[in-house]
C-alpha cells in the first residue's frame, strides 16, 4: 500500500517531464522504471551514452519482448475465437507479429521517430530495426509493469487504435502453417535447416532449406529466417499443387528408390 502511494506521488512529479510525456504519447500510459524504456529504444549500433555500459542495448530486452508478445498473442487469440482449429490460431499470430506488421505498427505509434541508432543503421531500409525496438519495448513493459499491463496494452490500445481485426482476417495464405498443415495430415515431418547467414553493411540475408523425410525439397533467402522459411514453404506447397505424384515421391525410401533402379536395369 505504502509503495503503491510512493509510486503515485513519483508519477506525479515526473509527468510533466519530456521523457515521460513521449513515451506517454506512445504507449497511453505513464512508465515507472523509465530507463527500461529508454534502453528498449536504444540499438547496438548507436553511441554509448555518457556512463553506459558495453553492451547497452535493446538486444536482451528485444529477446524478452519477442517470447511476451507471443505469449500475450496467444492468450487474446484463443480466448477470442474458442471454436478455430490450431493451423488458424497459429496463422493468425504469425500475421500479427510478422516482421511487416511490428515495423509498420512501430511506425503508427510513433517509436520510429525516437529509435536511437547509427545514421548509417537509420538509412539502410532493409533492416527490421523499429520492429526489433517494439518487442524491446514489450519487454520493459513486463518488467516494468508485469503481464497484465502488457495484455492490456496490445488488446485495450493497440487492437483499438491501430490493428483492425477485419484486416487481419483477410484470406492472406500463410505457407510455413499450410505445408506444416500438409505435413501432419500425411504423417511426414517437415524440417527447416539454416544454412547460411551473410551480413553486408548491416544487412542481413538468410538462406533455408526446407527438407520433408531425407528429401531436400527446396532452398530460399530472405531478409529474415522466418521470410526465407516463408518463401521456401511457398515453393513447396506450389509444388505440392502443381505435381500429382509429389507425395508419392517423398513416400518413397531411398532403399526403395535404389531397388527400382536395379530392377529397371
Amino acid at each position: 500500500m505504502i509503495k503503491d502511494i510512493i509510486r503515485k506521488i513519483r508519477l506525479l512529479r515526473n509527468k510533466k517531464k519530456e521523457p515521460y510525456l513521449l513515451f506517454y504519447n506512445m504507449l497511453g500510459f505513464y512508465p515507472d522504471k523509465i530507463e527500461y524504456y529508454q534502453l528498449a529504444l536504444h540499438h547496438k549500433s548507436a553511441p554509448l551514452v555518457a556512463g553506459g555500459k558495453r553492451g547497452s542495448c535493446n538486444e536482451r530486452l528485444e529477446f524478452l519482448g519477442d517470447a511476451i508478445l507471443n505469449s500475450v498473442i496467444t492468450d487474446i487469440i484463443y480466448k477470442r475465437f474458442p471454436n478455430k482449429q490450431e493451423g488458424f490460431l497459429t496463422n493468425l499470430r504469425s500475421r500479427i507479429v510478422s516482421r511487416e506488421s511490428l515495423n509498420q505498427l512501430a511506425a503508427e505509434i510513433g517509436l520510429n521517430k525516437h529509435v536511437v541508432a547509427s545514421k548509417h543503421t537509420i538509412k539502410n531500409s532493409n533492416n527490421n530495426l523499429n520492429g526489433n525496438a517494439l518487442e524491446a519495448l514489450f519487454g520493459a513493459i513486463y518488467l516494468d509493469q508485469g503481464y497484465r499491463k502488457c495484455k492490456s496494452f496490445v488488446e485495450d490500445y493497440l487492437f483499438q487504435h491501430f490493428l483492425d481485426w477485419d484486416e487481419l482476417l483477410e484470406n492472406e495464405i500463410n505457407f510455413k502453417s499450410k505445408m506444416l498443415e500438409w505435413c501432419h495430415k500425411n504423417h511426414l515431418e517437415p524440417e527447416f535447416v539454416l544454412i547460411d547467414e551473410i551480413v553486408v553493411k548491416n544487412r542481413h540475408t538468410f538462406r533455408t532449406c526446407l527438407k520433408i523425410g531425407n528429401n531436400v525439397i527446396c532452398e530460399a533467402t530472405g531478409s529474415s529466417k522466418k521470410e526465407s522459411e516463408q518463401k521456401a514453404s511457398k515453393i513447396a506447397y506450389e509444388q505440392i499443387n502443381n505435381t500429382p505424384d509429389f507425395i508419392v515421391k517423398l513416400l518413397q525410401s531411398p532403399m526403395e528408390e535404389e531397388k527400382a533402379e536395379i530392377f529397371s536395369e
